[in-house]
This record gives C-alpha cells, sequence and structure tokens, in this order.
C-alpha cells in the first residue's frame, strides 16, 4: 500500500514552545484505494490515522506538562502519526506506538525518526483483541470515541492492559458518543476526571475538547 500513497506532506506542529514534525499522505487520496474500499467492506475500518486532529494536538499538549519520570513505559494507543507519542520521547518516556494499521505505524516511527527519537517500538494492536502479555503505567489516546461500537472494547482495553496504579490519558473533541463514554466509565467503576481543553493551529480555529485521566487503583 505504501508505494500507492501518492506526494507525501510534512508540517510542522506547534505544541506549546516546541516544535514537531509529521510527515503524512494526502487523506483524500487514502479514501480512492480499492484496499480501503475493502478493509471498510470487511470491518468498517477508515484510515483516519493519516490526518492530524486537534485531539492529537490536545495530548501532546497535556503529555507535556506532566511530571513524568523518565524512562516510564508508554503505549499509545491508535497512534496514527505519533504525535503524542513523538511528545513523550521528548519527555524521557519509553514510548511503543501502537495502531491498527501497520501504514499508520509505518509513518509513526519515521516521524520519531524525523524528530530525532530512535529508541522506542512499534506493536499493530486490534484493542478489540488485547494482546495477554501487555501491560504498561502509561495509555495515551487521542481521538478513539467517535463510535458507539468503539467504546466498551476500548474501555475493556484500557482495564486489561493498564497497571494498577497507572495512568491513562485520553483526549476527545466530545463527539456525539462522550457522554455513553462518561456513562459506561462509571458503569465498569473506572476512576476518571475530566478537563477542558481546546487545541489547534496557530493562527487558525481553536477546538474545545475533553482530557480525561483515567486511572486504575493500586
Amino acid at each position: 500500500m505504501l508505494d500507492r500513497l501518492g506526494p507525501i506532506v510534512r508540517e510542522t506542529v506547534y505544541i506549546e514552545d516546541r516544535e514537531f514534525l509529521l510527515d503524512h499522505p494526502e487523506s483524500d487520496r487514502l479514501m480512492t484505494l480499492d484496499v480501503v474500499h475493502e478493509a471498510f467492506a470487511k470491518d468498517e475500518y477508515m484510515p483516519y490515522w493519516a490526518d492530524i486532529w486537534p485531539a492529537s494536538r490536545m495530548l501532546a499538549r497535556a503529555v507535556l506538562h506532566e511530571p513524568w519520570t523518565p524512562g516510564t513505559e508508554a503505549l499509545e494507543l491508535g497512534c496514527g502519526l505519533g504525535l503524542a507519542g513523538i511528545a513523550a520521547l521528548a519527555m524521557g518516556l519509553k514510548v511503543t506506538f501502537s495502531d491498527y494499521d501497520a501504514c499508520a505505524l509505518h509513518f509513526a516511527a519515521g516521524n520519531a525518526r524525523l524528530n530525532g527519537y530512535h529508541d522506542f517500538r512499534t506493536q499493530q494492536i486490534d484493542w478489540r483483541y488485547p494482546p495477554d502479555n501487555l501491560r504498561v503505567p502509561v495509555i495515551l489516546a487521542a481521538d478513539l470515541v467517535y463510535e458507539m461500537r468503539i467504546l466498551a472494547p476500548l474501555i475493556a482495553f484500557i482495564k486489561k492492559v493498564l497497571r494498577p496504579g497507572g495512568l491513562c490519558l485520553l483526549t476527545d473533541v466530545d463527539r456525539v458518543p462522550s457522554q455513553a463514554f462518561n456513562e459506561l466509565l462509571q458503569t465498569e467503576n473506572v476512576s476518571f476526571t475530566k478537563k477542558m481543553m481546546r487545541a489547534g493551529e496557530p493562527g487558525g480555529r481553536r477546538v474545545k475538547g475533553t482530557l480525561y485521566r483515567i486511572t486504575i487503583p493500586p
């Protein structure tokens, strides 16, 4: 698929006082590929990973403000282009980029190297089927609350993979399923707090969203 993506766009993303470079294909072109149509017919899959979403900017900003212990392991779930994971690398975390789509992992890894980072891992993960041997103290997730069918598997993944005492930072732009997500977190007895955030391009439109801090009791 990589040889059919067409021109690659390089963007500079500004988060606080930092600059990150991200390469990505043109998302409109992806939608014309037969392999994408086949994936949608099979599993309603869409290649949302190719865009730089406001929620990923929010998450990167949140990551830069956390008092991390260097060397802490972090899993970026549904990493897409890897912005939040790259911000975590900048803060000294040991990052694993994960995504359903191997093509997204290719770009996330390339973007990490583009920003000067080489000590990271990638892992292809379908969060409906969490690996049995995967446990991490930090999960980073941006803009994953976009369809109702995703909510229960996403929360089940967090409960299974996040270590007791761990932290999941999840950002959302308050899409329609967010209310159901809040209710399901409460039903599943998952501890969480919420904080309003805004993000956007410099000089461009600012988008309001929510930062969830989800914890698993020790």
